[in-house]
């Protein structure tokens, strides 16, 4: 899947566009709704996911215009605008999803996997099998229940199952991040999971296709 990026917010902007990159999405990311328009108007994407309050050209304007040259992409808003009247506004215009400032990057792949079927099926590693769907998770058949950090973690982990996920990208999943409380994180998923959780040095960790 090819993915067109629209955030103005620097730090949000790279994060979400490592995290994407890392779960095998080729990304695009510009900072304008000049610069959505023009690679909408050069590249075919499979989706876009566009901020309302840009410079240039709002989100709002910008779908408008691309649904009006007959551009139907599936489009997800990201935006600190939670009243109602922007959400109807959102999908009024042309979005398919809309998600609210602010939210885990995590919620985010569940998002586009969830409603554009990137993910139909339940996804096994190990005796561990998740549903993408509703989120459920198995050991050996087992339901678990998991809490804030453990589930984004194992969700992170099993869809990139031979790739080092950052820290950086890990601690973003968390509410009161510290590479102390991430070393705990980890250890109590290895205990849910019965994985093999590899610390990459410096980079941070990784689980080895099976």
């Amino acid at each position: 899947m090819t993915i067109l990026l629209l955030e103005d917010d620097t730090v949000l902007g790279e994060t979400l566009h490592e995290m994407l990159s890392e779960a095998g999405y080729a990304t695009d990311w510009v900072s304008d709704g000049e610069e959505a328009a023009e690679a909408a108007f050069n590249t075919r994407y499979d989706l876009y996911i566009f901020d309302i309050n840009v410079p240039q050209i709002n989100g709002f304007d910008l779908v408008e215009s691309l649904r009006s040259a007959d551009d139907q992409t599936p489009t997800i808003f990201i935006s600190a605008m939670s009243d109602i009247a922007a959400i109807t506004k959102g999908f009024s215009v042309g979005a398919n999803d809309y998600l609210k400032k602010p939210f885990y990057p995590e919620e985010l792949l569940v998002r586009i996997e969830a409603r554009f079927g990137q993910m139909k099926h339940d996804v096994e590693y190990g005796e561990i099998t998740y549903n993408p769907i509703n989120h459920d998770v198995k050991r050996n058949g087992k339901l678990l229940s998991l809490g804030d950090v453990q589930l984004p973690f194992l969700r992170l982990f099993i869809t990139n199952i031979g790739r080092t996920i950052t820290k950086e990208s890990l601690l973003d999943l968390m509410e009161h991040p510290s590479q102390s409380a991430l070393r705990v994180a980890i250890n109590k998923l290895k205990h849910t999971t019965g994985w093999n959780i590899e610390n990459v040095r410096g980079i941070g960790y990784r689980i080895e296709k099976s």
